[in-house]
């Protein structure tokens, strides 16, 4: 009842807050997107669920973290990790290390070239050059390739030529938060128009420590540093080639320091560098790109390992000193440091890598008749000095090559849609990716009918990974036991997916998108599991005997296979209501269930004989309800969202989360809520989810100043929203914003 009260007396101050004035709000009916086919589209034809996060979103969004705005899409899964992280997942199947779906900006790859997880904060690119982000759920790798397995977010920045003027916004919050943007573009002549952009953000994170556990002892997290900064900056030259071509340059770089979670504890991000180069020659027929990213960190390190290895030296009678610079690289056996031996067990994760992408299009229009083809090529070299990948010789060096092709006819109201893409990978072979799509035009809405299939490939790690000193090795060529047994190298993950769906407008003021799918999923990678078991033992990794891989034990290496299949199934609805031209109401549902064979021992990814949900954890709420209302004149503008997530269970290596249940079903506990869940080595603080209420509001004023706040969790909701993440505390921020007009504005 409280929260309901509270909520209904914010809403009421908008209301009363708010002048009627007339408003420039383009209406979802009208949005185009470049996403579903790599062309401007009206998002009511496109023949995929596609969610938009427009220009005016982002600037009337008075907050530093632009992901944010993910939280009030249909269809996604919204996390915060903290005050700086926030991740998406689409449709099931999420984890503490998720490279499931795919992130694009600006025609460059968004994913660190050895993990394969998305930038997130990484990115080069600051929240005022963002013209909009696109998220399209389901399948999508035939255009794009592999890993747009559940979905693909897609961020465009401005054009120079379009978006001239500049920028400055100022920022501070609560948790120490302080911000700092500037964007600055420019047309010299008519052929030629730049733009750099520059961000700083720093902060302190919750205070929570992800308790280590060294023979059921719980120990903090060692050397914890709460306080994160990123900067970034770059800076894009376009030039116009005749009349309808541009060539454009780009060069971005971002720095950053804060606190990752992943499947094995929480990794202290130190003075992760990314650099990309890219240069791409764009026609209405013609799309020619290029581009070479850099990635490097020297002193990132795991702090689960990092403190094990502390707490070894420590009982072994070892000096504080001394115990903290060894646990770097090494763990202690032994009871006294003249009886035990140091064996590696790396915690420091060290980073050089890179990857050159080059990729073209051709597309072209007779009638009703479309088509579009392409081809990508793209080498990743993986370099972390032997430090998480088994790269002892030098850069682990893969190349991946796909070609594809699209075509769309369409004819009295119909449109039928055909696409295969091929690829060619080093460690997998060679993969199709059909698509196909039937769509109708009803009334100001279209229906549609497809099919897709997606991949999540292995990633880097997956395949080549060399983790706390040879205890995890990837399984990129397969494995050899003592008894002549053969573990197979990894193969993709594979998704078919089947999708109804409507989109358009009801009446004049109400627009619906509503769909219905239904996904086939196998060949799963699995958790860690261990290879020696029943007296077995490892004896070769591929060709390579495992005696030749420094600190890799034949009785105990944790690795990756492929297992299992599971049906999945969903609804994903949208509304929007405009009351008015300023004021939008919006209410958002999904469902997401599955159909998984207990019986099937296939599915049994760890291998201890029985299947659990454990072994193939779905982690995604069954249900999830956003409910919001905006407001938006050339003066005042708001928004208030509440955000309903259904509890749910996260499992993904030492990162857990859950209710307290039986999980194998023979009638005995297996894990407790608020309490040590000792398969994991770590504190279960119970299941995900809960209620949320955020605010947003500012007010433009006619000098080009603009001043809002933002609040997020604005109830202060005791609740956890990522396993491996501090309780989800209320966040304030406030915000100036300057334009200045030395320069016609033309999109801004």
């Amino acid at each position: 009842m409280k929260k309901s009260v509270i909520l209904a007396s914010l809403l009421s101050v908008v209301f009363v807050s708010a002048q009627v004035a007339d408003s420039t709000r383009t209406r979802d009916i009208d949005e185009v997107t470049v996403s579903s086919s790599r062309k401007v589209q009206k998002v009511v034809d496109v023949p995929a669920t596609v969610n938009i996060i427009n220009a005016k979103d982002i600037q009337q969004f008075t907050s530093f973290n632009v992901g944010e705005l993910a939280a009030r899409q249909k269809g996604v899964d919204f996390v915060r990790a903290g005050v700086l992280g926030t991740g998406i997942n689409i449709r099931g199947f999420n984890s503490a290390f998720n490279s499931k779906n795919l992130q694009i900006t600006d025609d460059r790859i968004s994913t660190l070239v050895a993990t394969g997880l998305p930038f997130g904060t990484f990115s080069t690119v600051i929240k005022e050059d963002i013209e909009k982000v696109e998220i399209l759920l389901g399948p999508n790798g035939t255009l794009y390739g592999p890993n747009a397995h559940n979905g693909l977010v897609n961020t465009i920045s401005k054009n120079p030529f379009k978006s001239q003027g500049t920028i400055i916004a100022l920022g501070a919050g609560n948790q120490n938060v302080l911000t700092s943007r500037i964007r600055h573009s420019q047309e010299i002549s008519k052929k030629i128009a730049y733009k750099l952009a520059f961000e700083h953000i720093q902060g302190t994170e919750f205070n929570y420590t992800d308790s280590v556990y060294v023979n059921n002892i719980a120990y903090p997290e060692l050397d914890l540093d709460r306080d994160f900064n990123s900067t970034k900056f770059n800076g894009q030259v376009n030039y116009k080639v005749g009349s309808l071509s541009e060539l454009v340059a780009y060069y971005g770089h971002s720095n950053n320091n804060n606190i990752a979670v992943t499947s094995a504890g929480r990794n202290q991000i130190k003075d992760w560098n990314i650099d990309e180069l890219q240069l791409k020659y764009l026609h209405p027929r013609f799309f020619l790109n290029s581009y070479y990213q850099w990635s490097n960190t020297e002193d990132t390190y795991a702090m689960n390992q990092r403190t094990q290895n502390y707490v070894s030296f420590i009982n072994a009678g070892f000096s504080p000193d001394v115990a903290r610079e060894r646990s770097y690289m090494e763990q202690w056996f032994g009871a006294s440091p003249t009886a035990g031996i140091a064996l590696q067990r790396g915690s420091r994760f060290k980073d050089d890598s890179k990857r050159w992408v080059a990729e073209g299009q051709y597309n072209n229009t007779w009638g009703g008749f479309t088509v579009i083809g392409g081809a990508q090529f793209q080498r990743d070299m993986a370099f972390t000095k032997n430090t998480y990948m088994l790269d002892f010789n030098g850069p682990i060096n893969v190349n991946q090559f796909g070609v594809y092709g699209q075509t769309e006819y369409k004819i009295d109201g119909w449109a039928f849609l055909a696409a295969l893409r091929v690829d060619k990978h080093d460690y997998y072979g060679t993969n199709l990716l059909p698509k196909a799509a039937i769509t109708k035009k009803l009334g100001d809405g279209t229906f549609r009918l497809t099919y897709g299939k997606g991949m999540a490939v292995p990633s880097l790690l997956n395949l080549e990974g060399y983790l706390f000193g040879g205890l995890i090795l990837g399984n990129g060529v397969g494995f050899t036991l003592s008894d002549g047994s053969k573990i197979n190298p990894l193969q993709v993950e594979t998704i078919n997916s089947f999708e109804v769906g409507y989109k358009g407008s009801l009446h004049k003021k109400l627009y619906i998108d509503a769909n219905a799918y239904y996904n086939l999923s196998e060949n799963f990678i699995s958790p860690l599991t261990q290879l020696a078991t029943n007296g077995r033992t490892v004896t070769h990794r591929g060709d390579t005997p495992l005696s030749q891989i420094p600190g890799a034990n034949p009785a105990y290496v944790l690795t990756y296979s492929n297992f299992g299949k599971v049906d999945t199934y969903g609804v994903d609805l949208g509304l929007s209501y405009y009351f008015t031209d300023a004021w939008k109401g919006v209410v958002n549902y999904s469902y997401f269930g599955r159909k998984m064979d207990k019986s099937d021992m296939a599915n049994d990814g760890n291998k201890d004989g029985k299947v659990l949900d454990t072994d193939l954890p779905v982690n995604t709420p069954a249900n999830k309800v956003t409910v919001g209302l905006n407001y938006s004149s050339p003066t005042f503008f708001g928004a208030v969202y509440g955000r309903w997530v259904q509890d749910y269970d996260f499992f993904s290596g030492v990162s857990t989360a859950a209710k307290t249940q039986d999980l194998d079903g023979n009638g005995t506990i297996d894990i407790t809520e608020n309490a040590y869940y000792a398969p994991a080595r770590t504190w279960n603080y119970g299941a995900l989810g809960g209620f949320t209420v955020d605010m947003n509001a500012g007010y433009n004023f006619s000098n080009g100043m603009t001043v809002g706040a933002n609040v997020s969790n604005l109830l202060n909701a005791d609740i956890r929203e990522f396993a491996g993440s501090p309780f989800i505390k209320r966040l304030v921020s406030l915000e100036f914003r300057y334009q200045l007009d030395f320069f016609k504005n033309k999109n801004n």
